[in-house]
């Protein structure tokens, strides 16, 4: 299983970038994203608890379901479905007030599931795919609610397994 962390500061209050960031039809700002849809609404809000996303990435498309939601401060979901197929275990977005604004953390633990060269493939491919695809989807977050102000660092790190 591999896991990847993504961070960033983003120079706005916590909550408005907690929304910006549950709402995954903004996404689509990123180039790697070429479409997003809200499949079916989450109880309580339409990207809480139960909501179903619906991603076409350059690298795959993602069935996904929030499955914690916790307005400003995290939520996290599954990929149920996914081609190419995967493994995954945690998807997370955590949100903290930080000096200079917000800091978000994008975590996800996946597994590409192909024999005697998945390990190699999930490591040398999938993960930097991810990692910039996690890091654009943030830049944009960023250029949106900072109106291109100067932004915060971004740095993909390895954790745990």
């Amino acid at each position: 299983m591999e896991t990847l962390t993504v961070r960033r500061v983003i120079a706005a209050p916590i909550a408005d970038v907690f929304d910006w960031c549950a709402v995954s039809t903004h996404y689509t700002r990123s180039p790697f994203i070429l479409r997003a849809r809200l499949a079916r609404p989450g109880a309580g809000a339409p990207y809480g608890v139960g909501a179903v996303r619906l991603h076409t990435w350059t690298i795959g498309w993602f069935r996904e379901r929030i499955t914690a939601y916790h307005p400003p401060y995290d939520f996290d979901y599954t990929v149920e479905r996914s081609f190419p197929p995967a493994r995954h275990e945690l998807g997370r977005m955590t949100f903290a007030e930080v000096e200079g604004g917000t800091e978000v953390l994008w975590t996800t633990a996946f597994e590409v599931p192909l024999p005697l060269v998945g390990k190699a493939f999930a490591r040398s491919v999938a993960r930097p795919l991810i990692a910039r695809a996690f890091g654009s989807i943030l830049a944009a977050a960023d250029e949106a609610l900072t109106a291109g102000r100067a932004a915060g660092p971004t740095a993909a790190r390895r954790t745990g397994r």
